[in-house]
């Protein structure tokens, strides 16, 4: 069990110092579902950034830099590969056509192994099941709704994929786990649970939002930079006991 978390500001109508303190409140929130590692992705000067650290996020700072509107964030319960080596933790970074993404999932997936025979995956010194997510669609040599589709129709398991891209528009991929996104008038925020987000609301001061998404599963989300939201579809697999 980990937990997913972000923002997009889409209006950019938020300081710096309102968006570090949103980030940081909501990580640190997410420590329910997770306190192995925390890390965070955003695109800034043209290029993809990923701050990862083995520590829960009570004891990791965030801190963004100006004119950073799109943030894509994880808390992380180890349950394959070791938090300590940071490769294992989330975000992960891929290469798709010379330009790169980073993908979080919280979710466990248990036909890993087998995907990186099948599919003729790399070998990698990541050890985490999460990855052979990245590796599908570095395989598959795009990043779109019908990439993730099948990406998403190959794994096993439970799981909601976060995927930012160059563009700073954030796919969400939703299986069986929750996930929640509540909009503001200018900007958005999401987690894996609605009740996080409204502990972090209480603690943030901040109305009641004007909107509130919880994806179904076999859902693919893409909300761009300007909050737009288009919309894919993937067949789940069955669910099933492992």
């Amino acid at each position: 069990m980990c937990s997913l978390f972000g923002i997009i500001d889409f209006k950019e109508c938020l300081s710096t110092h309102t968006k570090n303190k949103i980030l940081n409140t909501l990580a640190r929130e997410c420590q329910v579902r997770g306190t192995d590692a925390t890390g965070i992705a955003y695109n800034f000067n043209n290029r993809l950034r990923i701050y990862k650290r083995p520590v829960p996020a009570r004891k990791m700072k965030i801190h963004i830099p100006h004119d950073v509107n799109v943030v894509m964030g994880h808390t992380r319960m180890t349950t394959q590969g070791n938090a300590q080596f940071n490769q294992n933790n989330h975000p992960f970074l891929g290469h798709i056509d010379g330009s790169s993404f980073a993908l979080a999932h919280n979710g466990v997936l248990w036909n890993d192994k087998e995907l990186r025979m099948e599919e003729s995956l790399p070998m990698t010194s990541v050890e985490t099941d999460s990855y052979v997510a990245v590796q599908l669609l570095e395989k598959i040599k795009t990043l779109n709704f019908d990439s993730l589709q099948a990406m998403a129709e190959k794994v096993e398991g439970s799981f909601v994929f976060t995927v930012l891209d160059k563009d700073n528009s954030i796919w969400f991929v939703v299986g069986d786990n929750p996930l929640c996104v509540m909009f503001y008038d200018g900007f958005l925020i999401y987690a894996s649970t609605q009740e996080i987000l409204c502990k972090a609301l209480k603690k943030l001061h901040l109305k009641a939002p004007t909107d509130i998404l919880e994806p179904k599963e076999g859902e693919i989300l893409k909300i761009d930079r300007n909050g737009r939201i288009t919309t894919g579809t993937f067949t789940p697999h069955t669910t099933f006991e492992h």
